[in-house]
Parts: C-alpha cells; structure tokens; sequence
C-alpha cells in the first residue's frame, strides 16, 4: 500500500510523524534535513524509521542551499544562495529568525564552541559573522584585494580548531584565516599566491590541515593550521598533464571528499576519475576510472566504501568503490538528477537525492540494495544532525 501510494505521488499518511514536541521528549541525534530546492523548503526527518516528521518553508531561494547544526543538534542555520541566513527549529518545525545578509550567498559554517554563525558571500564578497542565537552581525571581513581594491568571491570557507574561520578568495587565490576570540574584532592572516582560482576548500577530519582546489590549474593548494608560518604547499601538481582537457560540466564539491584508510579521495577535475592521495606524504597513490565527472566523492563513516556520484551527462548514475581493491564495487542508477547523499551517522545506509523524479532513495550499503524511499519536491542537500560533531561541516 506504502509503495502505491508513493508512486502516485503521495506521501503515505503513515510516513509523517507528528511533530516532536507534540508527544514524548525525543532526542536529536538521528534527525536531519532534506532541502527542497525549488520552493524554499526543507523536510524535517529521523532516520531510524526512515519518516518525514514535518516542514518548514519560507527560506528563499535554496538553489544552492546549505546547512549546519547547532551543537545540540536542535537548530539548522540554513544558508540561502540569495543571501538569506535562516534558523530552523527542527523539534517544533518552525522557522525561528531568518536574515537577509547578503545578495548572494554560497553557505556557511559554525565556529568550534557553537557560538558564531559564518557566512560567505559572493556579493558582496566577503564574509560575515552572527551570534548564533540571536543571529545579530558581529563582524563583517570584506574580501579585498589587490591596489584597486576589488572584492572576490568567497568559497571554501570551513570552521577550525581554536574559534577560527577558513576560507579562498577565488578571484584572488589566496587562502585566509581568521581567529573569532573578539568576535566584534577578527584577526585575519591572509596567504596570498595560493593558486589560480580557488574554488572550494576543505579541513581533515582532525582540523589540521586545510586543502583548497584549484580550478585555474592542476594541483591542490595545503595549509597546514598547527603551523601557520610554513605557508601554502602545493601537492599534486599537474596531475592532469598530458591528458587533453574536458569540458567541466559541474564544478565538484570538495566539502564531499572523503578520508578513508590512510587515503584521501577527490574528484579530478573534468576527468572521469577519482585520485588517491596518501595523507602522509601528500602524494599520489592510485586513480580509480569512474563512469563520469565525479562531483561528490565521500567514504561511508567506516572507510570501507567510497560512494560517488557524477555530473551531467552521467548524473543519474551513482558507484561505489571497494577501498582495499581501489575498484569500482558497482554501479547503481537511482535516476536523473542524483544531486547530493548522506550517510546515517553509522553508515548503514545512505540517503540519495533524485531531484528529477522527486524522491530521496535509502540504500542498504552492505547489500548495496534500495530499502525505502518517499516523495520530496526537487530534493537536493541532504543534512544529519550527526554534522554538528565533526570538524569542518
């Protein structure tokens, strides 16, 4: 009956639970949302039963949208691609505050003790921080550069140890990081000559270094953040020499790379292959060919399978690969438009946007099989709250 309801388009009425606070106290930890891109809205669910406990809309423009957690887990401060900065109750479904801070917007981050909100901006460039609770402004860092004193893009911002903030300037391709011990009075270090256009960047998992991608150029730019005054390293030069270039479909997500036995795994830019990189050495190891552009590369928590999925033209397909072997494990097609996916906070399933047929889709990662799925309205991020626990989400 569930089944033949979800395929006529409606959520069975058995799949949304009443709201958190109608009942018994519950906890957080298995919570989450599921952006729904289109119109400004995302679905409130659990992932222990796998159900829809509510919605909240009125968020803006979510084309792009992103999201972090307060530290209990409660809170989703959502990040619009016009510029709005949104405080989600997901316990009650109810939109607490939302901002206009921006014109536009490209996501966020929370500082290491929950304090401070983060945004960054593509215009006006730079960016801003907020108290977390009252979303007030405390500071904005406006992305200058150069004698004329132009403003850049903001990408790649991350949150790191010691109250500091991480993030690229991708017209200037530099690398800047800001210490919020005086949240009205930033400290700001700024690492010029980074590389060519900056476009996203990340921290491992243990906050100590920060890799920015570079789209202008092959190569990777590092900066390690327990030791600021060795400057950027650049590791994996031209690792697409003597390749013929393609075209870049989607730009791939470095937020979405994965750690995994010892191993770093990233997409290579407009190539249909995944880099292997030892986190020792910083060097190359291996490639795995993959079926298309990877955009998002991300291991299952455990690091035994690294799922990945592509751009167009190959984005309704998704693959999984083996870590031990470096090979591709199989090949799955939940259908077009596989935008973003998240793995339970144990890894023993992981959830998959498929905006073109508005459904997110559960699969089984031991069995690699499709276990459930329910209607959402041209889904894209998909957000646990298990992210208010790791550095750098």
């Amino acid at each position: 009956m569930i089944s033949k309801l979800l395929h006529t388009g409606v959520i069975a009425a058995s799949l949304i639970a009443a709201p958190a606070f109608a009942g018994e106290p519950r906890g957080t930890n298995d919570m989450g949302i599921v952006v729904e891109r289109a119109i400004g809205k995302v679905l409130v669910v659990e992932t222990t039963g796998r159900t829809v406990l509510g919605e909240v809309e009125g968020l803006g423009d979510l084309s792009h949208a992103a999201a972090v957690f307060s530290r209990d887990g409660r809170y989703a401060y959502v990040f619009g691609r016009d510029g709005g900065l949104s405080k989600v109750d997901i316990l009650t479904n109810t939109l607490v505050k939302r901002v206009m801070q921006a014109g536009n917007s490209i996501g966020g981050s929370i500082s290491q003790d929950g304090t401070l909100i983060a945004v960054q901006n593509y215009e006006p460039g730079g960016v801003k921080i907020f108290d977390a609770v009252t979303l007030e402004q405390l500071a904005d860092i406006p992305a200058t550069y150069g004698e004329g004193g132009a403003r850049s893009k903001v990408v790649g911002l991350a949150d790191a140890p010691g109250k500091r903030f991480v993030w690229t300037l991708y017209e200037a391709g530099e690398i800047w990081v800001a210490d919020m011990a005086d949240p009205k009075n930033p400290q700001v270090r700024k690492f010029k000559n980074a590389g060519k256009q900056p476009y996203d960047g990340l921290i491992t998992p243990d906050g100590r270094w920060y890799i920015a991608g570079l789209f202008g150029e092959d190569g990777l730019a590092l900066l390690d953040l327990w030791n600021l005054d060795k400057g950027v390293q650049r590791i994996l030069d031209g690792y697409g020499k003597g390749d013929p270039a393609l075209p870049v479909f989607k730009m791939p997500h470095l937020r979405g790379w994965g750690f995994a036995d010892g191993k770093m795994f990233l997409p290579a830019i407009g190539r249909h292959e995944v880099l292997v990189v030892d986190v020792k050495t910083w060097k190359e190891v291996g490639r795995v060919p993959v079926k298309g552009q990877p955009v998002f590369v991300m291991p299952r928590p455990d690091g035994r399978q690294v799922w990945v999925n592509f751009a167009l033209p190959d984005n309704g397909f998704m693959q999984v690969i083996d870590v031990p072997s470096l090979s591709v494990q199989k090949t799955l097609e939940p259908g077009p438009g596989v935008l973003h996916f998240e793995f339970t906070p144990r890894g023993e399933t992981v959830w998959v946007s498929v905006r073109d047929q508005d459904r997110v889709k559960i699969y089984d990662t031991g069995t690699l099989d499709e276990v459930s799925q329910f209607k959402a309205d041209k889904p894209s991020g998909i957000l646990f709250t298990a992210r208010a626990n790791k550095i750098g989400l």
